[in-house]
């Protein structure tokens, strides 16, 4: 293991422990929930920020032979763990100002840290940038959780339900990007390759919870029906990306997994719209 490696990984298992704690003691579905929805708001605002105007670079110097898949290993320590897990627990536990100032005196200090050990670089970012949106993120945080204590309909439940399988179906497709290099999107939009899947990648994955959520919302449309018209559409989406010289498969079994785990996702969206729906999590 690295120096650069055990900084992160020993800042995920960290983060992860705190996680574990806060659902034993919580232990309902509300908290897996709450954490999933406040992951995919920081990957969207990781998307915007560190994807598409590259505001930084995490080095955790574990895949060693792409620099830009590396940091995406940064940014999973960053967004999918110790971001969301200091917010859920915030949340959670309903903790007042003192404890949102120090969680975020705490992040920021890593990151500061992080900096002055050569194993994160800011580009146009600045840790001042980190406070504010953090003061803003812990609050939401809050808000969210007391919202979500009670049954959703409407769009507020199409909103929560894409909130809480985005972050599935954003880390299932980036994960095989970054290990395997199994697929390569060329839209155009920047001249590195790794640059421009990864962009792209953000677009689909949304793209693709987006539409498992309208499909699930089609109550009166047969499982097995939603099932097939998954397939069908992805399926012509994968088709369409390669006629048109946007997607490459570099091994066998691309395309089959991007065909298939989004059935996975299917049935993980239908279980969680009826949590949503139905149940009151003060009862």
């Amino acid at each position: 293991m690295t120096h650069n490696t055990f900084w992160y990984v020993g800042l995920s298992v960290l983060f992860l422990i705190l996680l574990a704690f806060v659902l034993y003691k919580q232990r309902n579905m509300l908290t897996i929930f709450q954490f999933l929805v406040l992951v995919e708001i920081a990957y969207l605002i990781e998307a915007v920020i560190y994807i598409f105007l590259g505001s930084y670079l995490y080095h955790p110097n574990i895949i060693k032979y792409n620099s830009y898949y590396d940091s995406h290993l940064g940014a999973i320590t960053s967004n999918l763990i110790a971001v969301p897990v200091a917010a859920t627990i915030i949340s959670t536990f309903q903790l007042n100002w003192v404890w949102m100032i120090a969680a975020t005196i705490l992040l920021a200090g890593i990151e500061w840290l992080f900096v002055k050990l050569q194993i994160y670089t800011l580009h146009w970012w600045r840790i001042e940038y980190t406070v504010i949106g953090l003061l803003i993120y812990f609050p939401l945080s809050k808000i969210i959780y007391r919202r979500m204590l009670y049954s959703l309909n409407g769009f507020l439940h199409s909103v929560f339900l894409y909130l809480c399988i985005a972050p599935i179906s954003g880390t299932l497709h980036f994960l095989p990007i970054m290990f395997f290099s199994n697929r390569v999107y060329r839209p155009g939009w920047y001249l590195n390759q790794s640059y421009d899947t990864s962009a792209f990648a953000v677009v689909y994955y949304i793209g693709i919870s987006i539409i498992i959520v309208f499909l699930v919302k089609r109550f009166w449309i047969n499982k097995w029906i939603k099932t097939v018209l998954t397939v069908m559409i992805t399926l012509i989406v994968t088709y369409s990306l390669k006629k048109g010289r946007i997607l490459f498969s570099t091994v066998w079994w691309d395309s089959w997994y991007y065909i298939l785990f989004p059935i996975l996702l299917l049935i993980i969206a239908e279980a969680f719209s009826k949590r949503l729906y139905n149940s009151r999590f003060t009862e």
